[in-house]
Order: C-alpha cells, then structure tokens, then sequence
C-alpha cells in the first residue's frame, strides 16, 4: 500500500459511511483510519486470520480484522441510513465546505480545511 494521499478528502476518519460495492455493500460503519485512497471501516470487509500457537494462546486460535477498502467503495451517510453525494462550495467568507442536497435545500456537511 502506497502513502501517497487520495484526491478526494470527502471521507475522514469518525465519519459514517456505507458500502456501495464489493461483499459488504449495503453495510454501515465508522472509518477508523485512513491511508491513501484504502480507508479501514469498522465492520466492514472483515477477514479471518490464523494465528499461530504462542504463550496467550497455546493452541492458536482464528481472529476476524477488518481490512482496508477502497474510498471509491464507500458512500458518506447522513442523519442515519442516507446517502448524499458531497459538493464543494465557497461560502460568503471564502470558506470551502462540504455541501449536499436535501429537499432543494444546500445542507453544510463540514467545512474543509484550507490549505496554506
């Protein structure tokens, strides 16, 4: 997995999201961490693992990890189980900020950092 930072910084870690694509589409989690363009949801694309005997476990035992999946997989929720697609906008301040649609109305989602 490569550093390099994904175009879009539409979704951040705290945020709620769904899956609109692979084996866990229609699933809703919080992302937990981001790196690049692979985000780590919390359960979402969750894996089992074989982990050999050690001391804590003498018999070795199977652990299910959430593994990373691609930004362009996940969907941002609002107000519960809605999805919206998020527009920049500069407001009259000169602020960018995440905007969507709800009832022909423009709803601020978040502002985005400027950049220096």
């Amino acid at each position: 997995m490569d550093n390099k930072p994904s175009g879009s910084k539409k979704i951040r870690q705290g945020d709620t999201v769904v899956a609109i694509a692979g084996n866990s589409r229609g699933q809703i989690g919080t992302v937990q961490s981001c790196k690049g363009d692979r985000v780590i949801v919390q359960g979402l694309n969750v894996r089992k693992k074989h982990v050999k005997r050690s001391q804590e476990a003498p018999k070795g035992r199977i652990v299910e990890i959430e593994r990373p999946i691609h930004i362009s997989n996940l969907k941002v929720c609002v107000e519960g189980e809605t999805t919206a697609k998020l527009k920049v906008r500069t407001n009259e301040q000169g602020h960018r900020q995440f905007v969507y649609q709800k009832d022909d109305q423009e709803v601020v989602y978040r502002s985005v950092k400027k950049p220096k």
